[in-house]
């Protein structure tokens, strides 16, 4: 699916920050502009103060990356600013570079569905300083935002415990763009359908729905509005409940479920909206039951998360199917994954790599140097740890040690004998050319839930969820405290 060619048309080069442009041109006027150089991509915080994230937005970061570049329109714009005394903001020989550019940048990140964790690179950008500069915005509004509703969808499909939950978030997405990348990210999370009828054309994901109260409230009576809907949709009749009485619209639902089965149709079931849904719910079940509707799902909605979703399970809710919209699609608990974008390394005049170290006097805001991969351990299909190395150098022997990147009193030996081992980072495009083969999202999905397999229940869980061991491997973390020492000018006295 070429996202970007199916929802805009022209370049997408201006979606960035003002900052980043006067960056590129200080580069450029610098010298410094084809200077290689390497970013990451990562948090340092889960979101909703769970164990585990799930990544998503690689579809979109590919489409961005394909049709980067800086049009007739862009440029027309961008030699339009004037700096305060009048004059240009940025000279023509720079515009005329960016009309040239080509992109050019190799690009690793963790496939689509892989669950990570804090200070492990997402996306890994090597390239000419300017062109790895500018990526930066739209690559964090791409990867925050999906990633964000990937993790909300996974806390609420898991706290479901199986049964199947819909996006139904359409109305209350922050825009049309947020509405279709939430229902993109919803399922890849493990939704098994949406209400967005766009996102299913572009995505290839499962539509669901019935009827609005509004539809029972245009007939005399709610009985009618069963019955003409039996009549519109024999295949598909799932009957809102609750516009008026939720006990008595049950029994009209039922009315008409035996009108359909005299046509050899099946009601699928019921939906209830509103009041208490553990309750409304359990007779639900009681009169379906009774009336010989025993395979009739019940559905709810009205405002639901994780937490209200495990509150109604604990309560023995008669629930099978969870629709959600706000509280998903909007990330209503955390708004936001905080994912940054950091310089980790820049190749000197003499060809050989620099790390680069962002200092500060909070520990969790000092990045990892260098050129950076990940190394996932598991046995028999379950995670053990991940470390953190850097590419390149040779991981001989089977023992290592890894560090915690913030506490550097937690530490893991692991023992890599008879373990499974995966590179969370693959290649996506090298020198600008896409070489990475993009699978469905279907296939996204699987992904998703084969990775949320591997990691125990503890991580899981929404309180206090058992923390995951990830770290820095030995002589990286040596790396980091060298060169935190060297910029803070430390001697060891």
């Amino acid at each position: 699916m070429k996202i970007t060619k199916d929802l805009y048309q022209g370049s997408l080069a201006l979606l960035t920050d003002f900052y980043q442009l006067t960056m590129a041109y200080a580069y450029w006027k610098s010298g410094k502009s084809e200077e290689e150089a390497v970013f990451n991509l990562f948090f340092r915080k889960h979101p909703f103060q769970g164990g585990y994230t799930l990544a998503a937005g690689l579809d979109y970061v590919i489409d961005f990356c394909r049709n980067f570049r800086f049009g007739a329109d862009d440029l027309q714009y961008l030699r339009g600013m004037k700096n305060t005394d009048g004059s240009p903001t940025f000279e023509p020989a720079f515009l005329d570079y960016l009309e040239r550019m080509e992109f050019s940048c190799d690009i690793e990140a963790v496939e689509e569905g892989t669950v990570v964790f804090p200070h492990l690179p997402i996306v890994r950008v090597k390239g000419p300083l300017l062109q790895c500069q500018l990526l930066e915005t739209p690559l964090l509004n791409i990867i925050n935002f999906q990633t964000l509703i990937a993790t909300k969808a996974a806390r609420i499909v898991n706290a479901a415990q199986g049964d199947s939950v819909l996006e139904f978030g359409l109305r209350r997405a922050q825009g049309i763009d947020g509405a279709l990348a939430a229902s993109r990210a919803a399922f890849i999370g493990g939704c098994s359908a949406t209400s967005n009828v766009m996102a299913g054309k572009l995505f290839g994901i499962p539509v669901s729905g019935t009827h609005a109260h509004s539809w029972i409230m245009s007939f005399d009576s709610e009985l009618e509005a069963f019955k003409a809907y039996a009549a519109a949709f024999p295949e598909k009749c799932v009957f809102l409940v609750d516009t008026y009485d939720t006990i008595n619209g049950v029994k009209n639902a039922i009315e008409v479920g035996k009108i359909l089965r005299e046509k050899g149709k099946e009601m699928i079931g019921i939906r209830i909206d509103s009041g208490d849904l553990a309750y409304y719910s359990n007779i639900a079940r009681e009169m379906l039951d009774a009336a010989g509707f025993p395979d009739a799902k019940i559905v709810a909605s009205n405002d639901l998360d994780e937490q209200i979703i495990t509150s109604l399970k604990m309560q023995e809710a008669s629930v099978n199917v969870w629709g959600v919209g706000t509280k998903l699609v909007t990330a209503y608990d955390q708004p936001a994954l905080g994912a940054v974008y950091k310089l980790a390394a820049i190749r000197n005049k003499d060809g050989i790599w620099e790390p680069k170290v962002k200092v500060s006097q909070q520990s969790i805001k000092i990045n990892v140097p260098g050129i950076q991969n990940a190394i996932r351990y598991s046995k028999n299909g379950k995670a053990v740890a991940d470390m953190i190395f850097l590419e390149g150098k040779s991981l001989s022997g089977n023992s290592f040690t890894i560090i915690d990147p913030v506490d550097p009193t937690k530490r893991k030996k692991i023992n890599a004998n008879g373990l499974e081992q995966e590179v969370l980072l693959k290649p996506i495009f090298k020198k600008g050319v896409k070489i990475y083969e993009r699978p469905d999202i279907h296939k996204i999905k699987k992904n998703a839930e084969r990775n949320l397999s591997q990691f125990d229940k503890a991580h899981k869980r929404l309180i206090n969820p058992h923390i995951y061991p990830v770290g820095l491997e030995e002589s990286l973390y040596d790396l980091r405290t060298q060169l935190v020492f060297k910029m803070k000018n430390y001697d060891g006295e």
